[in-house]
């Protein structure tokens, strides 16, 4: 009996206390709520650490953007004064220009040409053929666009490259292209087919803030948010959140250009009165903070899926900023404004066409004072460009020090394989670690070894072989990402 009563049965009341009394310790179970924790705080890190990628990546858009309107022209006219003064100097060397030269009288002659061609293409008449649309018609259009003007950045720097390759290729190398003249004619139509393109992009958003009931508009922002559907749930990597992020500085600058192109046509339809200005405001104001809060939720998500941290968009800004640096290398091998295109997928020229040919379109010069205007703001532009690029050159090599990449800047690049020009390739004086960033690149004559060190031992395809195997083995994720442009990894499964 007295068994019996120590018993204690199941009762409602026991139940109820041992659910109202019931405790248990976190600390059991210490390495999973930190974390935890730690994705909260990641989250928290990450639009701060985006959103100094973003500006980083901005200017640097910036100043490939401004190149083309500043520093651009007078390159040519140098490369032209060069090519005029050629019977008096005389002629030295086995080149005319300098294949940088060459390249800068390519990109001018583009400009020019297709600035031509654009004066047949009617910005009005666009404008009214698109508003007499419905906006479900509308919205398609302009989804479609932004495939288009991904698929026509992707294709169209590849046609550029061609075209610079061919016409500064060495004439003792064995040719095989169709020639500079077909490759010519086929960069100028992408230029101008790009830059109509983007002129009914920039039509569309016209049309959307001036439509009444705003609903275009609506749409169209939502759209951005649709984008994080698409993204989020995905699997990304180290390198695919890389080249996302390069895509994401080029969207945002050009949605800022294209905000610009409608600015300035609805101000010329008002006779450029103030008070319409602060009219467009809100709308501006919406879709630069859609965009923004787009972008700070879909790489905090990103981030949390996928258990990166935020300190990789440090690494992403020091890829970047090697590319600033490392094209003011004595040997460097490309155009800065070339490698901002390759990396994010930017390339200023169809954007500058039809930017130079709104501004034309809407502001009359007449008269020796508008000319004197236009003169000076020219003379801004330059100042812009320069003191821009001045802060870019220190900031860069202030985030290349702090990763740790001085030592990258000075390898001698090669367009041969690494494991037979390296044994081959004579030893780097002490002089090559010390010039400046700053100097003019030189002809290289090691690029093309001859036949003769080839056939030495050192450069056996054994021992090349096996030195790739070991350097591809002994290599960062870090070093990894100096190797990825813009498109470099588009035909990834990402699973």
């Amino acid at each position: 009996w007295v068994l019996h009563n120590k018993i204690s049965y199941p009762s409602l009341s026991r139940f109820i206390a041992a659910e109202l009394t019931r405790g248990y310790f976190l600390e059991h179970n210490e390495a999973k709520y930190t974390e935890r924790r730690e994705r909260v705080y990641t989250c928290m890190r990450i639009p701060k650490e985006l959103e100094k990628l973003m500006i980083f990546g901005f200017f640097l858009c910036v100043d490939a953007f401004l190149y083309v309107f500043t520093l651009l022209p007078l390159r040519v006219l140098l490369a032209v004064l060069r090519l005029l003064t050629l019977p008096c100097c005389g002629f030295s060397g086995s080149r005319l220009l300098q294949p940088a030269q060459v390249c800068d009288v390519l990109k001018g002659l583009i400009l020019v040409l297709c600035f031509s061609m654009m004066h047949y293409v009617d910005y009005s008449m666009m404008y009214h053929l698109i508003r007499g649309q419905s906006v479900i018609k509308l919205y398609l259009i302009y989804n479609m666009l932004e495939v288009a003007d991904r698929l026509f950045s992707s294709f169209g720097q590849d046609i550029l490259d061609a075209l610079y390759w061919t016409a500064t290729e060495p004439k003792e190398r064995k040719r095989d292209s169709i020639g500079v003249i077909p490759h010519f004619i086929m960069a100028v139509f992408y230029v101008f087919l790009h830059a109509i393109l983007i002129m009914v992009q920039a039509s569309t958003l016209n049309v959307a803030f001036n439509s009444h009931n705003k609903s275009l508009l609506t749409i169209m922002m939502s759209n951005n948010f649709v984008e994080i559907k698409g993204s989020v749930f995905k699997k990304f990597e180290k390198n695919n959140l890389f080249q996302m992020s390069n895509s994401d500085i080029k969207e945002r600058f050009t949605s800022y250009v294209l905000l610009l192109i409608v600015c300035l046509r609805n101000m010329e339809q008002f006779a450029w009165n103030p008070d319409h200005l602060w009219v467009l405001f809100p709308d501006v104001l919406m879709v630069v903070l859609s965009e923004v809060a787009v972008d700070i939720i879909k790489h905090a998500f990103i981030t949390k899926f996928n258990d990166i941290t935020a300190d990789v968009y440090s690494e992403y800004r020091a890829s970047l900023a090697f590319d600033l640096v490392s094209s003011r290398q004595k040997n460097a091998c490309t155009d800065y404004s070339d490698s901002v295109a390759r990396r994010m997928g930017f390339i200023p020229l169809p954007l500058a066409v039809l930017l130079i040919r709104v501004v034309m379109s809407s502001v009359k010069v007449q008269g020796a004072l508008s000319y004197t205007c236009v003169f000076l703001f020219y003379l801004g532009l330059v100042s812009l460009k320069v003191l821009n690029s001045i802060v870019l050159l220190g900031k860069s090599c202030v985030y290349v020090k702090r990763a740790n990449m001085e030592d990258k800047l000075f390898e001698r690049p090669s367009t041969v394989d690494k494991t037979s020009a390296k044994p081959c390739s004579p030893p780097s004086s002490s002089s090559s670690s010390s010039s400046s960033v700053t100097t003019q690149p030189i002809p290289r004559t090691d690029l093309f070894p001859s036949p003769s060190h080839c056939r030495l031992p050192c450069c056996s395809k054994e021992e090349g072989e096996a030195q790739a195997a070991s350097e591809l083995k002994h290599r960062t994720p870090k070093e990894d990402l100096l190797e990825i442009d813009r498109f470099t990894i588009c035909g990834n499964r990402i699973d």
